[in-house]
């Protein structure tokens, strides 16, 4: 195996491995960011050693016999982390074996939460869920955001340093308290999956990369919350929408709306984890969180063969009941849409004018593109060329811009417009 070859062998291990071996180094010191520094000192020991003496058998146990080994050297020579450490009752048997995969399991669900805990900001959340759970570099991360390294290096700092400073316990919640918590949890999961799904800036429509880390976190979630109904509700509605991942985008990096999708491109097998995830979610709930419904949205169109065969009447019922559930002005302006291809553009634009003055949609460019859309489809192009000038004006993504322009310039021929959502 040639060095080349052995480093990128040493980069998929610690894709695979990072969050494993943070969560049993944090659950030995208490301390996320002492456990993401033990756990990169064992990256850059494997850096230095595996070329010269390869890759170890089992490369998980190897990080964290070096991780640990560090760790309880810097505990013998730190009087103060000692004391805290008894402070905290948590007794480490200097000599002990590897904790096993049960215990290992249950810190990484300890570190999930104490990395999405909100008492950090959105932003602060994401970056250190991507750093120690996703074993994305800070690069990676600016990269995936369009921001700047530095930026990113900043918010994960400030993120650990909170979580020191204000004695966050690393712990899973329990009780009253859980729900929420885990609410906060899911929230950063998605916001990851729907950022790469349809990025908010930049010249690419998708990201892929970062739906596949956002979809393997709520797989491995999904795993160690087996009874959680909301955590499989995620999980298939990000499986579902993944299906599609290869049909979205044209030769050339354009957005192709959903029903204009090539269906046999859609992934047979992501939609068929996708459905069992929504059965499991089902059979779990007394009655359907709004993630959960969400997905059976979702599975309302990977049911459809084809566009004309999509269950549009039940679509716009689980919108109505999903706004009762959590009602918001976006899920009002997807549940128009469901009502204009169920009823009539008409009675779509009806909803959607009780909402056109949101304060919170001021600057969303799907409302102007929503709205243009019904309005072409009820023979007024003038108004709907406007609508769609905005909605490019809106827009900070390049090659959602063009296809606003292009339907746009649309509004000017007797071609039609094809219908605006991919929900």
């Amino acid at each position: 195996m040639t060095a080349s070859d052995t480093h990128r062998a040493i980069e998929a291990v610690w894709r695979i491995e990072a969050a494993r071996l943070i969560a049993g180094l944090a659950g030995m010191m208490r301390d996320v960011g002492l456990a993401e520094e033990l756990a990169q000192d064992a990256l850059v020991a494997a850096l230095e050693q595996w070329p010269r003496s390869g890759v170890p058998r089992n490369p998980g146990a190897w990080l964290m016999t070096v991780s640990k080994r560090r760790a309880i050297d810097l505990i013998r020579r730190n009087e103060r982390l000692q004391r805290n450490l008894v402070e905290l009752g948590h007794r480490i048997d200097l000599e002990e074996e590897l904790p096993d995969v049960d215990e290992i399991e249950d810190d990484l669900l300890r570190l999930v939460f104490t990395a999405c805990h909100p008492t950090l900001s959105m932003e602060a959340r994401v970056a250190l869920t991507l750093r120690v759970l996703g074993g994305l570099t800070t690069d990676e991360i600016a990269r995936a955001f369009l921001v700047t390294e530095p930026t990113v290096a900043q918010r994960i700092v400030r993120a650990k340093r909170t979580l020191a400073d204000k004695r966050i316990p690393f712990e899973v919640p329990q009780g009253a308290e859980l729900a929420g918590r885990l609410s906060s949890v899911l929230e950063v999961i998605y916001l990851i999956f729907n950022e790469g799904y349809s990025a908010t800036a930049g010249d690419d429509w998708m990201r892929p990369a970062l739906c596949e880390d956002a979809l393997r976190l709520g797989r491995v979630l999904a795993g160690l919350m087996p009874r959680e109904p909301e955590v499989h509700g995620l999980v298939a509605l990000m499986e579902i929408h993944a299906s599609r991942a290869n049909a979205r985008v044209g030769p050339s990096g354009e957005p192709i709306l959903l029903l204009e999708q090539n269906r046999a491109r859609w992934d047979r097998l992501l939609i068929g984890r996708g459905l069992a995830a929504l059965g499991r979610a089902e059979e779990l709930a007394g009655e359907m969180g709004p993630y959960t419904l969400q997905a059976a949205i979702a599975a309302c169109h990977a049911r459809a063969v084809r566009p004309e065969d999509t269950d549009w009447v039940r679509m716009a019922d689980l919108y109505e009941a999903l706004a009762k559930l959590a009602r918001s002005p976006v899920v009002e302006l997807n549940r128009a849409v469901a009502l204009s291809m169920a009823y009539g553009p008409a009675v779509g634009l009806e909803l959607l004018d009780q909402i056109v003055d949101e304060p919170s949609l001021r600057d969303y460019h799907l409302l102007p593109s929503v709205r243009g859309d019904l309005l072409f489809k009820l023979g007024r192009p003038a108004e709907a060329r406007v609508e769609f000038e905005r909605a490019a004006a809106m827009t900070r993504n390049a090659r959602e811009r063009v296809l606003m322009e292009e339907r746009a310039a649309a509004c000017q021929t007797p071609a039609a417009v094809s219908p605006n959502p991919d929900t």
